[in-house]
Protein backbone atom coordinates (compact mmCIF):
# COMPACT_ATOMS: atom_id res chain seq x y z
CA UNK A 1 0.00 0.00 0.00
CA UNK A 2 1.36 3.42 -0.92
CA UNK A 3 2.12 5.56 2.08
CA UNK A 4 0.25 8.52 0.66
CA UNK A 5 -3.01 6.57 0.74
CA UNK A 6 -2.80 5.80 4.44
CA UNK A 7 -5.30 7.30 6.87
CA UNK A 8 -3.77 10.19 8.82
CA UNK A 9 -6.88 11.81 10.30
CA UNK A 10 -6.66 12.69 13.98
CA UNK A 11 -9.13 11.28 16.46
CA UNK A 12 -9.77 14.87 17.55
CA UNK A 13 -10.51 16.06 14.05
CA UNK A 14 -13.23 13.43 13.93
CA UNK A 15 -14.48 14.18 17.45
CA UNK A 16 -14.26 17.95 17.60
CA UNK A 17 -16.14 20.25 19.94
CA UNK A 18 -18.14 23.14 18.55
CA UNK A 19 -21.56 24.71 18.09
CA UNK A 20 -24.44 23.11 16.21
CA UNK A 21 -26.48 22.60 14.23
CA UNK A 22 -24.32 21.26 11.38
CA UNK A 23 -20.65 20.37 11.07
CA UNK A 24 -20.65 20.92 7.31
CA UNK A 25 -22.86 24.04 7.44
CA UNK A 26 -21.72 25.60 10.73
CA UNK A 27 -18.35 24.31 11.93
CA UNK A 28 -16.78 23.98 8.46
CA UNK A 29 -17.84 27.46 7.28
CA UNK A 30 -16.71 29.01 10.58
CA UNK A 31 -13.29 27.41 10.12
CA UNK A 32 -13.14 28.61 6.52
CA UNK A 33 -14.04 32.17 7.52
CA UNK A 34 -11.48 32.15 10.34
CA UNK A 35 -8.82 30.87 7.93
CA UNK A 36 -9.72 33.64 5.47
CA UNK A 37 -9.42 36.22 8.26
CA UNK A 38 -5.92 34.97 9.12
CA UNK A 39 -4.89 35.17 5.46
CA UNK A 40 -6.25 38.72 5.18
CA UNK A 41 -4.30 39.69 8.28
CA UNK A 42 -1.16 38.44 6.54
CA UNK A 43 -1.69 40.61 3.43
CA UNK A 44 0.52 43.69 2.91
CA UNK A 45 -0.68 46.77 4.80
CA UNK A 46 -1.37 48.75 1.61
CA UNK A 47 -3.69 45.98 0.37
CA UNK A 48 -5.61 45.86 3.66
CA UNK A 49 -5.94 49.67 3.65
CA UNK A 50 -7.57 49.66 0.19
CA UNK A 51 -10.29 47.19 1.21
CA UNK A 52 -13.81 48.59 1.36
CA UNK A 53 -15.87 45.40 1.40
CA UNK A 54 -15.96 41.68 2.07
CA UNK A 55 -18.34 39.07 0.71
CA UNK A 56 -18.83 35.37 1.33
CA UNK A 57 -20.79 33.55 -1.40
CA UNK A 58 -22.41 30.26 -0.43
CA UNK A 59 -23.08 27.61 -3.07
CA UNK A 60 -24.87 24.28 -3.31
CA UNK A 61 -26.31 22.86 -0.12
CA UNK A 62 -24.79 25.75 1.86
CA UNK A 63 -27.01 28.11 -0.12
CA UNK A 64 -30.06 25.85 -0.14
CA UNK A 65 -30.18 25.16 3.61
CA UNK A 66 -27.62 27.55 5.08
CA UNK A 67 -30.31 29.84 6.45
CA UNK A 68 -31.83 27.12 8.62
CA UNK A 69 -28.40 25.75 9.51
CA UNK A 70 -27.07 29.12 10.68
CA UNK A 71 -24.29 29.21 8.08
CA UNK A 72 -24.41 32.99 7.79
CA UNK A 73 -23.96 33.38 11.57
CA UNK A 74 -21.11 30.86 11.55
CA UNK A 75 -19.32 32.75 8.77
CA UNK A 76 -19.69 36.04 10.64
CA UNK A 77 -18.36 34.47 13.84
CA UNK A 78 -15.33 33.12 11.98
CA UNK A 79 -14.65 36.49 10.34
CA UNK A 80 -14.83 38.08 13.79
CA UNK A 81 -11.94 35.87 14.88
CA UNK A 82 -13.66 32.90 16.50
CA UNK A 83 -13.03 29.21 15.94
CA UNK A 84 -15.64 26.50 16.65
CA UNK A 85 -13.73 25.22 19.69
CA UNK A 86 -13.66 28.59 21.46
CA UNK A 87 -16.55 30.68 20.13
CA UNK A 88 -18.67 32.02 23.04
CA UNK A 89 -22.23 30.76 23.08
CA UNK A 90 -23.35 34.28 23.98
CA UNK A 91 -21.90 35.63 20.74
CA UNK A 92 -23.75 33.07 18.65
CA UNK A 93 -26.97 33.86 20.49
CA UNK A 94 -26.41 37.58 19.88
CA UNK A 95 -25.82 37.03 16.17
CA UNK A 96 -29.05 35.06 16.02
CA UNK A 97 -31.04 37.64 17.98
CA UNK A 98 -29.56 40.75 16.32
CA UNK A 99 -28.71 39.78 12.74
CA UNK A 100 -28.78 43.42 11.59
CA UNK A 101 -26.04 44.60 13.91
CA UNK A 102 -22.76 45.67 12.25
CA UNK A 103 -19.38 44.40 13.43
CA UNK A 104 -15.91 45.76 12.53
CA UNK A 105 -13.58 43.34 10.78
CA UNK A 106 -10.72 42.70 13.27
CA UNK A 107 -7.89 43.44 10.82
CA UNK A 108 -5.30 46.18 11.35
CA UNK A 109 -5.56 48.86 8.68
CA UNK A 110 -8.88 47.65 7.29
CA UNK A 111 -11.90 49.84 7.94
CA UNK A 112 -14.97 47.88 7.04
CA UNK A 113 -17.95 46.40 8.84
CA UNK A 114 -19.61 43.01 8.64
CA UNK A 115 -23.34 42.41 8.62
CA UNK A 116 -26.13 40.47 6.91
CA UNK A 117 -25.00 41.64 3.47
CA UNK A 118 -21.58 40.03 4.03
CA UNK A 119 -23.00 36.57 3.32
CA UNK A 120 -24.65 35.91 -0.07
CA UNK A 121 -26.80 32.82 -0.63
CA UNK A 122 -25.74 32.10 -4.18
CA UNK A 123 -26.50 29.38 -6.74
CA UNK A 124 -27.64 25.96 -5.56
CA UNK A 125 -26.51 24.41 -8.83
CA UNK A 126 -22.93 25.22 -9.68
CA UNK A 127 -19.78 23.91 -11.33
CA UNK A 128 -17.49 23.69 -8.31
CA UNK A 129 -15.92 20.34 -7.46
CA UNK A 130 -17.60 20.19 -4.02
CA UNK A 131 -21.30 20.64 -3.29
CA UNK A 132 -20.61 22.69 -0.16
CA UNK A 133 -18.51 25.54 -1.56
CA UNK A 134 -17.79 29.00 -0.13
CA UNK A 135 -16.01 31.79 -1.99
CA UNK A 136 -14.72 34.65 0.18
CA UNK A 137 -13.51 37.89 -1.39
CA UNK A 138 -11.87 40.99 0.02
CA UNK A 139 -13.06 43.86 -2.18
CA UNK A 140 -12.07 47.34 -3.29
CA UNK A 141 -14.47 49.21 -5.54
CA UNK A 142 -16.31 45.98 -6.26
CA UNK A 143 -13.15 44.23 -7.49
CA UNK A 144 -11.49 41.36 -5.65
CA UNK A 145 -8.23 42.20 -3.90
CA UNK A 146 -7.95 38.70 -2.54
CA UNK A 147 -10.17 35.63 -2.69
CA UNK A 148 -10.30 32.02 -1.53
CA UNK A 149 -12.49 29.09 -2.56
CA UNK A 150 -13.25 26.71 0.31
CA UNK A 151 -14.95 23.31 0.40
CA UNK A 152 -16.79 22.08 3.49
CA UNK A 153 -16.41 18.34 3.03
CA UNK A 154 -18.30 17.06 6.09
CA UNK A 155 -17.59 16.55 9.77
CA UNK A 156 -16.29 20.13 10.08
CA UNK A 157 -13.36 19.40 7.75
CA UNK A 158 -12.45 22.04 5.16
CA UNK A 159 -10.30 22.11 2.06
CA UNK A 160 -9.63 24.84 -0.46
CA UNK A 161 -8.80 25.18 -4.13
CA UNK A 162 -5.28 23.81 -4.51
CA UNK A 163 -5.48 22.02 -1.16
CA UNK A 164 -3.23 19.01 -0.67
CA UNK A 165 -3.21 16.44 2.08
CA UNK A 166 -0.71 17.68 4.70
CA UNK A 167 2.49 15.69 4.73
CA UNK A 168 2.58 14.38 8.28
CA UNK A 169 4.95 11.60 7.39
CA UNK A 170 3.88 7.95 7.31
CA UNK A 171 2.00 6.57 10.31
CA UNK A 172 3.80 3.69 11.98
CA UNK A 173 0.91 1.37 11.11
CA UNK A 174 -0.53 2.52 7.74
CA UNK A 175 -3.90 1.33 6.48
CA UNK A 176 -6.67 2.65 4.24
CA UNK A 177 -9.24 -0.14 4.40
CA UNK A 178 -10.58 -2.50 7.05
CA UNK A 179 -8.76 -5.38 5.34
CA UNK A 180 -5.47 -3.50 5.63
CA UNK A 181 -6.22 -2.59 9.24
CA UNK A 182 -6.84 -6.26 10.07
CA UNK A 183 -3.55 -7.17 8.38
CA UNK A 184 -1.68 -4.56 10.42
CA UNK A 185 -3.18 -5.88 13.65
CA UNK A 186 -2.26 -9.45 12.74
CA UNK A 187 1.30 -8.46 11.80
CA UNK A 188 1.98 -6.35 14.89
CA UNK A 189 -0.02 -8.20 17.52
CA UNK A 190 -1.48 -4.90 18.65
CA UNK A 191 -5.08 -4.50 19.80
CA UNK A 192 -7.24 -2.10 17.76
CA UNK A 193 -7.16 0.70 20.32
CA UNK A 194 -3.39 0.32 20.71
CA UNK A 195 -2.83 0.77 16.97
CA UNK A 196 -5.08 3.83 16.75
CA UNK A 197 -3.31 5.27 19.79
CA UNK A 198 0.15 4.59 18.31
CA UNK A 199 -0.72 6.33 15.04
CA UNK A 200 -2.18 9.33 16.88
CA UNK A 201 0.93 9.67 19.04
CA UNK A 202 3.32 9.44 16.09
CA UNK A 203 1.47 11.70 13.65
CA UNK A 204 0.44 14.43 16.08
CA UNK A 205 3.25 14.25 18.65
CA UNK A 206 0.86 13.68 21.53
CA UNK A 207 1.62 11.65 24.63
CA UNK A 208 -0.66 8.89 25.86
CA UNK A 209 -1.66 11.08 28.77
CA UNK A 210 -2.53 14.03 26.49
CA UNK A 211 -4.67 11.78 24.29
CA UNK A 212 -6.47 10.26 27.26
CA UNK A 213 -7.14 13.70 28.76
CA UNK A 214 -8.55 14.96 25.47
CA UNK A 215 -10.68 11.82 25.09
CA UNK A 216 -12.04 12.45 28.59
CA UNK A 217 -12.81 16.05 27.59
CA UNK A 218 -14.66 14.84 24.50
CA UNK A 219 -16.65 12.37 26.58
CA UNK A 220 -17.55 15.05 29.13
CA UNK A 221 -18.90 17.29 26.38
CA UNK A 222 -20.89 14.38 24.94
CA UNK A 223 -22.44 13.52 28.28
CA UNK A 224 -23.06 17.16 29.12
CA UNK A 225 -25.01 17.57 25.88
CA UNK A 226 -27.16 14.59 26.87
CA UNK A 227 -27.75 15.94 30.39
CA UNK A 228 -28.58 19.48 29.22
CA UNK A 229 -30.97 18.15 26.61
CA UNK A 230 -32.71 15.90 29.11
CA UNK A 231 -33.28 18.86 31.42
CA UNK A 232 -34.20 21.60 28.93
CA UNK A 233 -37.80 22.23 27.90
CA UNK A 234 -39.07 24.64 25.28
CA UNK A 235 -39.24 25.33 21.57
CA UNK A 236 -36.24 25.02 19.27
CA UNK A 237 -35.11 28.02 17.19
CA UNK A 238 -36.63 28.58 13.78
CA UNK A 239 -40.02 28.86 12.18
CA UNK A 240 -41.03 25.21 12.53
CA UNK A 241 -41.90 25.70 16.19
CA UNK A 242 -40.70 22.23 17.15
CA UNK A 243 -40.88 21.49 20.86
CA UNK A 244 -38.14 19.56 22.62
CA UNK A 245 -39.18 15.98 23.45
CA UNK A 246 -36.26 14.51 25.41
CA UNK A 247 -37.37 15.65 28.90
CA UNK A 248 -40.82 14.15 28.34
CA UNK A 249 -39.32 10.85 27.21
CA UNK A 250 -37.15 10.71 30.32
CA UNK A 251 -40.16 11.30 32.58
CA UNK A 252 -42.29 8.72 30.82
CA UNK A 253 -39.47 6.19 30.88
CA UNK A 254 -39.53 6.48 34.67
CA UNK A 255 -43.26 5.70 34.63
CA UNK A 256 -42.89 2.57 32.46
CA UNK A 257 -43.64 -0.76 34.13
CA UNK A 258 -41.40 -2.75 31.82
CA UNK A 259 -37.63 -2.50 32.20
CA UNK A 260 -36.99 -3.31 28.53
CA UNK A 261 -39.30 -0.51 27.41
CA UNK A 262 -37.77 1.82 29.97
CA UNK A 263 -34.24 1.20 28.65
CA UNK A 264 -35.29 1.67 25.02
CA UNK A 265 -37.12 4.89 25.88
CA UNK A 266 -34.03 6.22 27.66
CA UNK A 267 -31.76 5.42 24.70
CA UNK A 268 -34.17 7.38 22.50
CA UNK A 269 -34.29 10.20 25.03
CA UNK A 270 -30.52 10.47 25.34
CA UNK A 271 -30.03 10.59 21.57
CA UNK A 272 -32.76 13.16 21.09
CA UNK A 273 -31.46 15.22 24.00
CA UNK A 274 -28.04 15.73 22.41
CA UNK A 275 -29.60 16.21 18.97
CA UNK A 276 -31.95 18.86 20.36
CA UNK A 277 -28.99 20.66 21.91
CA UNK A 278 -27.35 20.59 18.50
CA UNK A 279 -30.51 21.92 16.84
CA UNK A 280 -30.50 24.78 19.36
CA UNK A 281 -27.00 25.75 18.18
CA UNK A 282 -25.39 24.76 21.47
CA UNK A 283 -22.01 23.08 21.92
CA UNK A 284 -21.86 19.43 20.90
CA UNK A 285 -19.23 16.99 19.64
CA UNK A 286 -19.12 16.04 15.97
CA UNK A 287 -19.51 12.28 16.06
CA UNK A 288 -18.71 12.21 13.21
CA UNK A 289 -20.91 15.21 12.29
CA UNK A 290 -23.03 17.68 14.23
CA UNK A 291 -26.22 16.43 12.59
CA UNK A 292 -25.43 12.96 13.95
CA UNK A 293 -24.14 14.17 17.31
CA UNK A 294 -26.77 12.35 19.36
CA UNK A 295 -26.02 8.75 18.38
CA UNK A 296 -22.63 8.04 19.97
CA UNK A 297 -23.18 10.31 23.03
CA UNK A 298 -26.43 8.50 23.88
CA UNK A 299 -24.75 5.09 23.93
CA UNK A 300 -21.63 6.42 25.59
CA UNK A 301 -23.95 7.72 28.31
CA UNK A 302 -25.42 4.20 28.53
CA UNK A 303 -21.96 2.65 28.87
CA UNK A 304 -21.08 5.00 31.74
CA UNK A 305 -24.38 5.26 33.59
CA UNK A 306 -26.25 2.02 32.90
CA UNK A 307 -23.57 -0.58 32.20
CA UNK A 308 -21.20 1.20 34.60
CA UNK A 309 -18.12 0.44 32.52
CA UNK A 310 -14.83 1.94 33.70
CA UNK A 311 -13.63 5.03 31.88
CA UNK A 312 -10.68 3.18 30.34
CA UNK A 313 -13.03 0.69 28.65
CA UNK A 314 -15.15 3.50 27.24
CA UNK A 315 -12.03 5.28 25.96
CA UNK A 316 -11.09 2.11 24.10
CA UNK A 317 -14.59 1.91 22.66
CA UNK A 318 -14.34 5.50 21.46
CA UNK A 319 -11.05 4.70 19.69
CA UNK A 320 -12.74 1.75 17.97
CA UNK A 321 -15.52 4.09 16.87
CA UNK A 322 -12.90 6.48 15.51
CA UNK A 323 -11.39 3.67 13.41
CA UNK A 324 -14.76 3.13 11.72
CA UNK A 325 -15.21 6.86 11.14
CA UNK A 326 -11.73 7.09 9.60
CA UNK A 327 -12.57 4.33 7.13
CA UNK A 328 -15.82 5.97 6.02
CA UNK A 329 -14.17 9.37 5.66
CA UNK A 330 -11.33 7.87 3.63
CA UNK A 331 -13.42 5.63 1.35
CA UNK A 332 -16.80 7.38 1.13
CA UNK A 333 -17.99 10.59 2.81
CA UNK A 334 -19.36 11.90 6.09
CA UNK A 335 -21.30 14.73 4.41
CA UNK A 336 -25.04 14.61 3.88
CA UNK A 337 -24.53 16.97 0.95
CA UNK A 338 -22.33 14.37 -0.74
CA UNK A 339 -23.92 10.98 0.04
CA UNK A 340 -27.13 11.71 1.96
CA UNK A 341 -27.85 11.00 5.61
CA UNK A 342 -26.39 7.50 5.33
CA UNK A 343 -23.04 9.28 5.56
CA UNK A 344 -24.04 11.03 8.79
CA UNK A 345 -26.49 8.95 10.84
CA UNK A 346 -25.42 5.74 9.08
CA UNK A 347 -21.76 6.31 9.92
CA UNK A 348 -22.57 7.41 13.47
CA UNK A 349 -24.64 4.27 14.01
CA UNK A 350 -21.83 2.07 12.69
CA UNK A 351 -19.30 3.84 14.92
CA UNK A 352 -21.56 3.49 17.95
CA UNK A 353 -22.14 -0.22 17.32
CA UNK A 354 -18.38 -0.81 17.15
CA UNK A 355 -17.91 1.27 20.32
CA UNK A 356 -20.45 -0.84 22.23
CA UNK A 357 -18.93 -4.13 21.14
CA UNK A 358 -15.31 -3.15 21.74
CA UNK A 359 -15.90 -1.34 25.04
CA UNK A 360 -17.69 -4.38 26.43
CA UNK A 361 -14.70 -6.60 25.69
CA UNK A 362 -15.61 -8.27 22.41
CA UNK A 363 -12.91 -8.93 19.79
CA UNK A 364 -12.26 -6.90 16.66
CA UNK A 365 -14.28 -9.19 14.38
CA UNK A 366 -17.38 -8.67 16.50
CA UNK A 367 -16.88 -4.89 16.55
CA UNK A 368 -16.44 -4.85 12.76
CA UNK A 369 -19.54 -6.99 12.27
CA UNK A 370 -21.55 -4.69 14.52
CA UNK A 371 -20.43 -1.66 12.51
CA UNK A 372 -21.24 -3.37 9.21
CA UNK A 373 -24.72 -4.40 10.32
CA UNK A 374 -25.53 -0.88 11.49
CA UNK A 375 -24.22 0.75 8.31
CA UNK A 376 -25.89 -1.78 6.03
CA UNK A 377 -29.28 -0.91 7.43
CA UNK A 378 -28.88 2.81 6.78
CA UNK A 379 -27.98 2.40 3.10
CA UNK A 380 -29.90 4.81 0.88
CA UNK A 381 -30.96 7.12 3.72
CA UNK A 382 -31.62 10.56 2.26
CA UNK A 383 -30.86 13.96 3.77
CA UNK A 384 -34.04 16.02 3.47
CA UNK A 385 -34.22 18.55 6.34
CA UNK A 386 -37.63 20.22 6.61
CA UNK A 387 -37.31 23.96 6.20
CA UNK A 388 -33.54 23.56 6.02
CA UNK A 389 -33.34 23.09 9.81
CA UNK A 390 -31.51 20.21 11.51
CA UNK A 391 -34.73 19.24 13.29
CA UNK A 392 -37.19 17.17 11.20
CA UNK A 393 -36.37 14.33 10.58
CA UNK A 394 -32.83 14.80 11.92
CA UNK A 395 -33.51 14.67 15.67
CA UNK A 396 -35.56 11.49 15.55
CA UNK A 397 -33.05 9.98 13.12
CA UNK A 398 -30.44 10.28 15.86
CA UNK A 399 -32.68 8.20 18.11
CA UNK A 400 -33.28 5.62 15.38
CA UNK A 401 -29.54 5.49 14.66
CA UNK A 402 -28.80 4.85 18.33
CA UNK A 403 -31.38 2.08 18.60
CA UNK A 404 -30.10 0.45 15.39
CA UNK A 405 -26.56 0.64 16.75
CA UNK A 406 -27.58 -1.13 19.94
CA UNK A 407 -29.44 -3.78 17.98
CA UNK A 408 -26.48 -4.26 15.62
CA UNK A 409 -24.28 -4.72 18.69
CA UNK A 410 -26.63 -7.39 20.03
CA UNK A 411 -26.82 -9.20 16.68
CA UNK A 412 -23.04 -9.18 16.27
CA UNK A 413 -22.31 -10.35 19.82
CA UNK A 414 -24.94 -13.09 19.89
CA UNK A 415 -24.14 -14.54 16.48
CA UNK A 416 -21.16 -16.46 15.13
CA UNK A 417 -18.63 -13.84 13.92
CA UNK A 418 -17.20 -16.22 11.33
CA UNK A 419 -20.50 -16.53 9.46
CA UNK A 420 -20.70 -12.83 8.53
CA UNK A 421 -20.88 -12.62 4.72
CA UNK A 422 -20.60 -8.85 4.10
CA UNK A 423 -17.62 -7.11 5.65
CA UNK A 424 -17.28 -3.43 6.58
CA UNK A 425 -15.25 -2.52 3.48
CA UNK A 426 -18.05 -3.79 1.23
CA UNK A 427 -20.69 -1.85 3.18
CA UNK A 428 -18.66 1.37 2.97
CA UNK A 429 -18.09 0.89 -0.77
CA UNK A 430 -21.81 0.31 -1.28
CA UNK A 431 -22.71 3.37 0.76
CA UNK A 432 -20.37 5.50 -1.32
CA UNK A 433 -21.76 4.24 -4.62
CA UNK A 434 -25.35 4.63 -3.41
CA UNK A 435 -24.62 8.20 -2.35
CA UNK A 436 -23.01 9.09 -5.66
CA UNK A 437 -26.05 7.71 -7.51
CA UNK A 438 -28.52 9.54 -5.25
CA UNK A 439 -30.34 12.48 -6.84
CA UNK A 440 -28.96 15.79 -5.61
CA UNK A 441 -32.36 16.89 -4.25
CA UNK A 442 -31.99 14.23 -1.55
CA UNK A 443 -28.58 15.49 -0.43
CA UNK A 444 -29.17 18.30 2.08
CA UNK A 445 -30.85 20.74 -0.29
CA UNK A 446 -34.33 20.69 1.31
CA UNK A 447 -35.67 20.20 -2.23
CA UNK A 448 -36.89 16.62 -1.87
CA UNK A 449 -38.37 14.05 0.50
CA UNK A 450 -39.94 15.26 3.72
CA UNK A 451 -38.62 18.77 3.09
CA UNK A 452 -41.25 19.26 0.37
CA UNK A 453 -43.93 19.43 3.05
CA UNK A 454 -42.45 22.66 4.36
CA UNK A 455 -39.97 23.86 1.71
CA UNK A 456 -39.49 27.32 3.19
CA UNK A 457 -40.90 29.04 6.24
Amino acid sequence: MAQMSAITTSVFDLFNIGPGPSSSHTIGPMRAAFDFLERVRALPGEVRARADGLRCHLYGSLSATGDGHGTDKAVLAGLLGHSPETVPQALLDELLEHPGRRHPLPVDGARLDLGPDTVVFDAVEHGFSCNNTLVLRLLAGGEALFEMEYHSVGGGFIQWRGWQEPDLGPPPHPYATMAELRAQLAATGLALHELILANEKALYRRSTREIEEQLDRVMRHMENAVRRGCETEGVLPGCIGLRRKAPTLVRRAGESRHSSDRFLMLVNAYAMAAAEENAAGHVVVTAPTSGASGVIPSLLYVLHNHMELPREAVRRGLLAAAAVGFLVKRNASLAGAEVGCQGEIGTASAMAAAMLAYATGHPLQVAENAAEIALEHHLGLTCDPVGGYVQIPCIERNAMGAVKAYNAYLMATLGDPATQVIDLDKAIWTMNQTGRDMHRKYKETALGGLALHMPRC
